[in-house]
């Protein structure tokens, strides 16, 4: 077995679309009536749509799941987000978490949590380029020295 999609209920698809194509590269699949399938596996069901086939009306989570995403250039998509038409809500600012990791928390338009933070070889690559010893590395970003290594002596 194996998992195939990620299906999120939205109120309005086309502006789900958007966000998600706008923002983070997703294209359309399939477009079929009130359900959207977008590369990487994430699907778009109509809020209507959704509610016919649970037979109870729909209420969108408070933050009890997210989508994460990985992206090499951080700095860029936070460039993306800042010229982004519609206004976005934030969780909270680009923070940077004791592993060395900088991430980014932010809703979609229909309040479903989103991470995007950096892939944890890009921190291990920049911590070294800054100056911080093998060691160092190892030790703030909790990842095996034979992993850091072969990481950081590749570039």
């Amino acid at each position: 077995m194996k998992l195939k999609n990620i299906l999120l209920v939205v109120e309005d698809v086309e502006r789900s679309r958007k966000f998600y194509h706008d923002l983070f590269g997703l294209d359309v699949i399939l477009d079929l009536d009130g359900n959207v399938i977008l590369t990487e596996g994430l699907v778009l069901q109509d809020a209507r749509v959704w509610e016919k086939l649970i037979g109870k009306p729909f209420t969108c989570g408070d933050s009890d799941a997210e989508l994460y995403f990985e992206e090499n250039e951080l700095d860029t998509f936070l460039e993306k987000l800042n010229l982004y038409p519609q206004e976005i809500r934030f969780l909270n600012p680009l923070t940077e978490h004791g592993w060395g990791q900088r991430v980014i928390r932010l809703y979609d338009p229909d309040g479903h949590l989103i991470e995007v933070g950096e892939p944890m070889e890009a921190v291990a690559k920049r911590l070294y380029k800054s100056g911080l010893s093998l060691e160092e590395t190892v030790a703030k970003t909790q990842y095996p020295l034979e992993y850091v290594k072969e990481i950081c002596e590749e570039s």
